[in-house]
């Protein structure tokens, strides 16, 4: 019954920790395809779980953001979320 428990927990905590990742990874992209690199990575970190690594990297006339985090009661399984943007005429990005 404690097993079942805690697995429900942790399923709730990883479904959780997949939609914040989504969230993050959809606007990191968005603002890195206008150009603004560190406003994305702000942007994303503010709404990715606590501890989640958010890569940006751009990809010809895309740019690719990717959120990853472990789930914390189920050790080594991460969850994660890509986004891909196309980049703006006239964005910076790098």
């Amino acid at each position: 019954m404690v097993t079942v428990l805690v697995l429900a927990v942790a399923g709730l905590g990883a479904l959780s920790a997949q939609v914040r990742c989504v969230d993050a990874a959809r606007e990191a992209a968005r603002l890195a395809a206008r150009g603004d690199t560190d406003g994305a990575l702000s942007a994303a970190a503010a709404v990715a779980p606590r501890g989640a690594t958010i890569r940006i990297e751009p990809a010809g006339d895309t740019v690719r953001a990717r959120v990853q985090v472990p789930v914390p009661l189920l050790p080594g399984l991460a969850v994660t979320a890509t986004a891909l943007a196309a980049a703006e005429p006239g964005s910076r990005r790098g």
